[in-house]
């Protein structure tokens, strides 16, 4: 059933809800993956270099659990050719559904799978490795921000990332990267990308693989507790930056990371745990957990809590769905027009003063256009900011804007359309004002021009559904509106007047 978070990346996938499971290395195996899938979300098996029996045992495992669709995540950069072999063949064997690569884009093991019906998603860290990934075959994507724990391939945030690598392909974007709870998932959908791929979140759960004291150590953090950074190098490509926790490797507590002999820290079975390894703290290893690769995105911070994957899941889809404030989807009617096309039932709507799908599109692809702006405008303002009372109205407008994003986009794709990619000019122009005050009272102007547009849309509207969506956006806007003019103290911009 098609619920309001729906995106087309849901059908490719084949879940419920764009909510994604991180293919984190040793952390997400298969009880991970079997609570997020069967909460409706998507689950990667984090299978990097493990032996093809290790795959198969998962793969097994999800499968007596669970009828839903999963992937595996292996990573061939840093993967020994040989090893890597036997894990595709052991994932085209074992009819592994979805693979996603990471690092490299690996045109031959893409051509592969792709051969064999697997879909391939590709993890990117910038707009010409996105267009990389989709000639080489991918079909979906996800966007990496600088913000994502573990290893990061970019330098740029998903606020700038998401949009750019949107705007130049047709492929589902999903967003990686400091995600933790719902607001987060609105606020990528109102960047242009499909979904969000949660990984942080998820190390602290009951079902994560991960050690007790690396979840412990997530759930301690606080805001700013990570860092970018290329001490654990050891069993990956040379160059490749890591987001973890501090800890005493990272405080230069041990040393030159790239000098000397390697230090045994501790063991997985028979295998020894080097310091300055890219082996985080997993159940199943003794040893140093303090100085093992404490991975963590810059959402560590407001995690505070271990709970059950299942329960996480579905209070990000809650809160997503409280945000767009949308009803359950169950009670949601079905979208009155089946098709852009148009029919007899439209030309009827012309004549009786509705608008046609068409029309609609239009409009609302516009309106898109203009939230989108706003909400960038609204995120990078109130990142230039110090005074908390003016951040917190400002985000407070942002958290508004990427809420309606979300709810136009899927409005759009109810109606049979594809949401437009393009963020409004709305957004350089207001930008290119230096003073905040000036940039509020621009900011006003662009709301009330979304609200002039809403006041002339709705006596169009047929749809009750869509007609209580809009007209509570247009609420919002006026809310917005009036809320800016009293905290600088003058009179609101007129929103329904010229």
């Amino acid at each position: 059933m098609r619920t309001p978070l729906h995106r087309p990346v849901c059908d490719l996938l084949g879940c419920r809800y764009p909510v994604v499971l991180a293919g984190m290395g040793g952390v997400a195996r298969s009880a991970l993956v079997r609570a997020v899938t069967d909460a409706g979300g998507f689950g990667f098996l984090g299978m990097v270099r493990e032996p093809p029996e290790l795959i198969e045992s998962e793969v097994r495992q999800v499968r007596a659990h669970t009828g839903q669709p999963f992937g595996v995540n292996i990573i061939p950069a840093a993967t020994e050719p040989g090893l890597l072999q036997r894990q595709i063949d052991a994932c085209l064997t074992l009819r592994v559904p979805v693979v996603c690569l990471f690092w490299d884009i690996a045109e031959p093991v893409i051509r592969r799978f792709r051969d064999h019906g697997v879909v391939v998603v590709c993890q990117v860290g910038s707009a010409a490795e996105a267009a990389a990934a989709e000639r080489a075959g991918a079909e979906a994507l996800i966007a990496q921000g600088v913000e994502a724990g573990g290893h990061v391939r970019g330098d740029q945030p998903l606020e700038r990332l998401v949009p750019a690598i949107a705007e130049i392909t047709d492929l589902p974007v999903l967003a990686a990267g400091g995600l933790a709870d719902g607001a987060d998932l609105v606020g990528v959908l109102s960047l242009g990308a499909q979904g969000g791929v949660f990984g942080t979140a998820m190390i602290a759960t009951t079902e994560s693989f991960a050690h007790d004291y690396h979840k412990a150590r997530i759930v301690e953090a606080r805001d700013g507790d990570t860092l970018l950074s290329e001490i654990f190098h050891v069993n990956w490509p040379a160059g490749a930056k890591v987001r973890t926790l501090h800890n005493s490797v990272t405080d230069g507590a041990h040393g030159d990371p790239h000098g000397g002999e390697r230090v045994v820290i501790g063991h997985e079975g028979d295998r020894p745990i080097y310091l300055f390894s890219t082996d985080s703290p997993l159940r199943s290893m003794t040893g140093d957990f303090e100085a093992m690769a404490l991975y963590a995105g810059t959402s560590c911070g407001r995690i505070d809590r271990i709970a059950g994957a299942r329960e996480k899941v579905e209070a990000i889809v809650a809160q997503a769905h409280d945000l767009i404030g949308l009803p359950a989807p169950a009670a949601r009617p079905a979208a009155r027009y089946a098709s852009p096309a148009c029919s007899a039932h439209e030309m009827e709507d012309s004549y009786m003063g509705y608008a046609t799908t068409d029309e609609l599109l239009n409009i609302l692809n516009e309106l898109l256009e203009a939230e989108r702006a706003g909400a960038r405008l609204t995120r990078r303002t109130a990142d230039q900011v110090s005074r908390p009372d003016t951040r917190e109205l400002i985000l407070a407008i942002h958290r508004d804007e990427a809420r309606w994003c979300a709810v136009l986009a899927g409005a759009i794709i109810d109606l049979g359309g594809t949401p437009s990619k393009r963020t409004g000019d709305f957004l350089e122009k207001a930008m290119a004002i230096e003073d905040t005050d000036e940039r509020l009272v621009f900011l006003n102007k662009g709301q009330a021009w979304v609200s002039r547009k809403l006041q002339t849309l709705l006596p169009t509207i047929r749809d009750a559904a869509l007609h209580t969506q809009l007209h509570d956006m247009l609420t919002s806007h006026d809310s917005n509106i009036e809320k800016v003019a009293v905290f600088r103290g003058g009179a609101p911009v007129p929103a329904h007047g010229s």
